[in-house]
């Protein structure tokens, strides 16, 4: 029986398994990004929907695509490798991500809640079949989990749900052991940070604001960081219903994206250019670091990413940002940061999705847009003038490659330092970042 609308007219969505297999569903027909199609599916629910459902629903969607591979290799030693249909594939992936990845749902919670969701769905003949596959594996738990942990060790690609070709880098790279510490790192949620806008408050302040609106934090301490300029959320409300928020007395950043601003190092009353600007995390802080006494041009190749920057100045009180259309209308500059688009293999827990959709050749043609955007900028920083360069990649390509490629080139400009940041030592997202500065002629 194939799934229809009129299916879909039977189903309520507010129920958090419902939503992810919607989620998944739409993902899989290339509807797009995991994580923009949960955002649009949590704001269709409403506020009818719980807390504790939404944290369900989040957790499901995106442990099962982080999983993927995994859960389809147990689908298939359960089923003999025969392909199943799209939909019954997923309603697998769920039940069975439950069973041996959620410790909180009981097992039989999770096929229950399979075999009602296969006849949601309009797949009430298959329900026998997702009980059949489910119950086999409970039955096999033993086995199957010491083949699982084998394989973390056997086929780290397998293991752990990367695409194997990533994985043979970082093992060239890195060692068996600092790859499966790496793989596992990708695995985990990642945490929430918000870092203090002292533009409207102190550390202090916030922190005692959190305490009224039940945000459970802690101070986190990096040499890049302000003191005491960014806070650790370990449990929280809706960040969007705080007034914290709303006052713009936070941003929501990881610590990582703060080193490029750190290595800029604006000061008040310079002209200072953010080539790929938006949402305007950096932006913003550059802002607040120069205490909004700069003169701060904000460019981003997508104009319809703007109203992003826009609306987060305003949220924060940040007045010195003026949005260019081009980076041309920026002038001679102080300081530029190229914060460049790349392939963001330093941000892969964050961006579940990414893993299988990177491919190999979108590395070569990230370099070349990455020194385009370099070379471009060349000669529109100031002699003496610094060019921060900063991506979200562990792959030296994008990083130190482009870096030096663009110095071969550039005989005015010199390295004055540079930093790459990895998940397995420094315990936040990958970054490399770049400080640069053009002589005196």
């Amino acid at each position: 029986m194939q799934l229809n609308d009129c299916h879909y007219a039977e189903v309520s969505f507010e129920k958090p398994r419902q939503i992810a297999a919607r989620i998944l569903k739409r993902r899989d027909e290339g509807e797009g990004w995991v994580e923009d199609l949960f955002d649009q599916e949590l704001q269709r629910a409403g506020a009818g929907l719980a807390a504790a459902d939404r944290g369900l629903a989040q957790e499901l969607v995106f442990g099962v695509v982080r999983r993927q591979s995994t859960l389809d290799w147990l689908i298939a030693r359960k089923t003999q490798g025969r392909a199943q249909r799209p939909m019954l594939q997923i309603l697998l992936r769920l039940g069975l991500y439950q069973m041996f990845w959620l410790d909180r749902i009981p097992d039989h919670a999770a096929v229950h809640e399979a075999v009602d969701l296969a006849k949601a769905f309009g797949f009430g003949p298959q329900a026998g079949f997702v009980n059949a596959v489910l119950r086999g594996c409970l039955r096999e738990r033993a086995v199957l989990e010491r083949e699982l942990e084998a394989l973390k060790t056997t086929s780290p690609a397998l293991g752990y749900a990367h695409p194997e070709w990533l994985c043979e880098r970082w093992a060239r790279r890195w060692g068996p052991e600092q790859l499966r510490a790496l793989l596992e790192w990708n695995n985990e949620p990642p945490s929430t940070f918000a870092r203090v806008n002292t533009l409207k408050t102190t550390p202090e302040k916030l922190a005692a604001q959190f305490d009224v609106e039940g945000v459970l934090f802690n101070p986190r301490q990096y040499d890049w960081v302000p003191e005491n300029g960014i806070f650790e959320l370990r449990s929280h409300p809706s960040l969007a219903a705080l007034p914290s928020f709303q006052q713009g007395l936070f941003y929501v950043q990881d610590p990582s994206t703060l080193l490029a601003v750190r290595e800029l190092n604006a000061q008040p009353g310079e002209t200072i250019l953010d080539l790929c600007a938006a949402p305007g995390g950096k932006t913003t802080f550059i802002a607040q670091t120069t205490e909004n006494r700069a003169s701060i041009l904000a460019h981003d190749a997508d104009p319809s990413r703007g109203k992003l920057i826009r609306e987060n100045c305003e949220r924060l009180g940040v007045t010195c940002v003026r949005p260019v259309a081009t980076p041309a209308a920026a002038g001679l500059c102080d300081r530029i940061l190229v914060d460049a688009p790349c392939s963001n293999t330093g941000v892969l827990r964050r961006r579940v999705d990414l893993r299988w959709r990177m491919q190999p050749a979108e590395l070569e043609r990230l370099r070349a847009l990455q020194l385009k955007l370099l070379a471009s900028m060349a000669g529109q920083l100031k002699p003496g003038g610094t060019l921060v360069y900063s991506t979200c990649s562990l792959e030296p390509e994008e990083n130190n490659g482009v870096v030096a490629a663009f110095l071969a080139s550039q005989p005015e400009y010199r390295l004055e330092a540079e930093r790459q940041l990895l998940p397995i030592s420094d315990r936040v997202d990958g970054a490399y970042v770049a400080r640069m500065l053009r002589a005196f002629v």
